[in-house]
């Protein structure tokens, strides 16, 4: 199964707006005798402890809810996404193994289901909506049950990808933001929330210009990551329509519709130590590999 890197939050909109983006991670498997899981992966011995308890977890999900008898199974998982660089690198593992021990199942899950079920796994649908879906997405939990809408992305609309060569934990990343916050902060990202979610779904990516910025989670982020509103500030100036921290970091990504070469050299210019990444949005989501 292949699987989309998604990028979230896009500033203000915090644990709700997604995007999938042009980069990839496979998921092959294959059953094998006993039960558990084996993982092959290019990945450092501790990270790959650290995978397997996470896709264990997803595989005993799976058959409780497909009510399938659990079977023994390797796990093949490669591709383009970086670890921990806030581009959905555990999406694309959980949702990579529900797909693919559903596809050896003989496909029991609907599309739906298996989003529901990523979603309870990563803790929220942020990341997950996208890599289901693909596109844009709106996604929150109600009453326990995960809810998206979708929405295709412009074709002419680029995102800028600046990796930095660092990780950093989305665990200590969600524990730098404040628990509560003023009504001011509040209003002010609610109706960026809502513009965004707007110009994608009118195609208006102009609309776009201004509403990209923070005040719930990438001022206390910022800390981690010092270059964040210099490295944005520097593709608006370069043309972008905005940017945002891409989920906790490290990665930094800006919108634009023109001259995405331009950014990404005002981008990298802010921040040398980095990598570079020009990307489309992925409008299919979770696919045959």
């Amino acid at each position: 199964m292949r699987v989309p890197g998604t990028t979230a939050n896009l500033g203000p909109g915090f644990d709700t707006l997604g995007i999938a983006l042009r980069i990839h991670n496979c998921a092959t498997a294959t059953r094998v005798p006993g039960r558990g899981v084996t993982l092959t992966s290019p990945m450092s011995p501790e990270g790959r402890v650290a995978a397997t308890a996470m896709l264990s977890e997803a595989a005993r999900l799976f058959f409780r809810s497909a009510r399938v008898p659990a079977f023994g199974f390797s796990l093949d998982l490669a591709g383009e996404v970086p670890i921990a660089r806030g581009l959905g690198s555990s999406v694309t593992a959980r949702l990579g193994c529900l797909g693919a021990l559903n596809q050896l199942s003989g496909n029991p899950l609907n599309r739906e289901q298996l989003f529901q079920l990523v979603s309870r796994l990563e803790g929220h649908p942020d990341n997950a909506a996208p890599a289901v879906f693909g596109g844009f997405t709106a996604s929150t939990v109600v009453d326990g049950s995960a809810r998206a809408v979708r929405f295709p992305v412009p074709a002419s609309a680029r995102f800028v990808t600046l990796i930095p060569r660092f990780e950093i934990s989305t665990p200590l990343a969600r524990k730098l933001v404040p628990n509560s916050f003023s009504k001011a902060d509040t209003v002010h990202c609610l109706t960026r929330v809502a513009m965004i979610t707007a110009a994608f779904a009118s195609g208006n990516l102009e609309l776009l210009r201004g509403c990209f910025d923070d005040r719930i989670h990438q001022p206390y982020r910022e800390a981690l990551i010092p270059q964040l509103s210099r490295v944005i500030r520097a593709g608006e100036r370069a043309g972008a329509v905005g940017g945002w921290l891409s989920g906790s970091g490290s990665t930094i990504i800006c919108l634009t519709q023109k001259h995405p070469e331009a950014v990404a050299k005002a981008m990298h210019r802010a921040l040398p130590d980095s990598d570079l990444r020009i990307l489309s949005s992925d409008s299919k989501g979770l696919a045959d590999a």
